[in-house]
């Protein structure tokens, strides 16, 4: 696809990132768009029970609250 065109912004296959003070930026092209992957059965398993742990404890403190 970059190919069809030499000068695309969203080619970065030999762009660095840029350092700063505080460490390397990143476009927000680039950070964006995490990917979770799940392979094993045990792993979505906590990961779903992590998920509907945190809707758990949000009814707890709203009925704690008031």
């Amino acid at each position: 696809m970059s190919e069809d065109r030499p000068n695309d912004p969203g080619d970065d296959r030999h762009s660095q990132p840029a350092h700063s003070e505080d460490g390397p930026v990143f476009s927000a092209q680039k950070a964006r768009q995490g990917e979770i992957i799940l392979r094993t059965r045990t792993r979505r398993i906590v990961f779903i029970a992590g998920l509907v742990g945190i809707l758990v404890l949000a009814v707890v403190v709203r009925f704690a609250i008031g």
